[in-house]
């Protein structure tokens, strides 16, 4: 499994530094690496590549939409990190990118890569017909504003502190984590032009999958250590965060986390063998340590 992770990681930052080479040189290219190639592991590429196996599509194609997924989570986090949002020093056992090159530009370096990633999905690189180009950015737009990624991250500022309901929590985390799990699911099924069903089924899959990978990271906040995460533990607590653990407890957020696992495998139990590198991953994500 880690081998074929770090051959997904390795990879895309290859068509990543590539694809940077050929830009104009601007003062925020060195932020915009560093936020970039911090040494994430590509899960969700890997989920990209996962789904795409099932139904047989080609691998750089895969490949050059993971990396704009990539260049999107690489904003979120280095937002994330910022005073304002959960203030974080450290990312990955590196300074945050606001701590090395400061506040601003780490703003405007999280705004670049946002804005990159639209640029890899309708550049020349990615060989499919425009609309299908078209289709790919509306959805991935959407999984990275409101409705998605800073959508969540609001309401997870919003409810510090607060008693929240499983119900709301579980919708803020499919928002801030799930959506875009939810693309790199749903993507495989645009470039095959499946229909509207098999869409929404992937669609609910990627949100499992998302909130999985969320509850995951929740228990290595309250249950890790800062060598092993590559970032400050014991967070969510101290800020009074909405998480399930704070609701459920540790015991009954890591039942509730198999029982997803077992949701997901069931719905995918018709591909078969071909489903084998995604359950795969899902296990890992389950059990990684950062």
């Amino acid at each position: 499994m880690q081998k074929k992770l770090n051959k997904i990681a390795k990879d895309t930052n290859i068509f990543l530094k590539k694809f940077i080479k050929k830009q104009k040189k601007s003062e925020l290219i060195v932020p915009m690496q560093y936020g970039l190639f911090s040494g994430g592991k590509k899960i969700r590429s890997k989920i990209l590549v996962d789904v795409g196996s099932i139904f047989n599509l080609n691998y750089r194609t895969l490949l050059i939409i993971g990396a704009a997924v990539e260049c999107i989570h690489a904003y979120s986090l280095i937002h994330d990190d910022l005073p304002c949002m959960d203030n974080d020093l450290i990312r990955r056992g590196k300074p945050s990118t606001h701590i090395k090159f400061g506040e601003s530009t780490a703003v405007l370096a999280g705004n670049s890569l946002l804005t990159m990633a639209f640029e890899i999905l309708s550049h020349k690189d990615l060989n499919v017909n425009e609309k299908t180009k078209i289709r790919l950015i509306n959805n991935i737009s959407e999984s990275s504003g409101h409705l998605g990624i800073a959508g969540g991250q609001y309401l997870d500022l919003s409810y510090e502190h607060k008693k929240i309901s499983e119900k709301k929590i579980i919708e803020m985390e499919i928002k801030k984590t799930g959506k875009l799990f939810s693309f790199c699911c749903v993507a495989p099924l645009i470039l095959k032009n499946k229909s509207k069903k098999d869409i929404q089924k992937f669609e609910n899959i990627g949100a499992d999958i998302g909130l999985l990978f969320q509850v995951a990271d929740d228990l290595i906040d309250y249950n890790g250590s800062l060598s092993a995460a590559g970032k400050k533990t014991g967070k969510d607590k101290k800020k009074g965060k909405a998480t399930l653990i704070s609701l459920l407890g540790d015991k009954n957020t890591i039942k509730y986390a198999n029982k997803l696992i077992l949701k997901i495998n069931t719905k995918l139990k018709k591909y078969g063998p071909k489903s084998k590198n995604l359950t795969e991953t899902l296990n890992y994500i389950l059990n990684r340590n950062k």
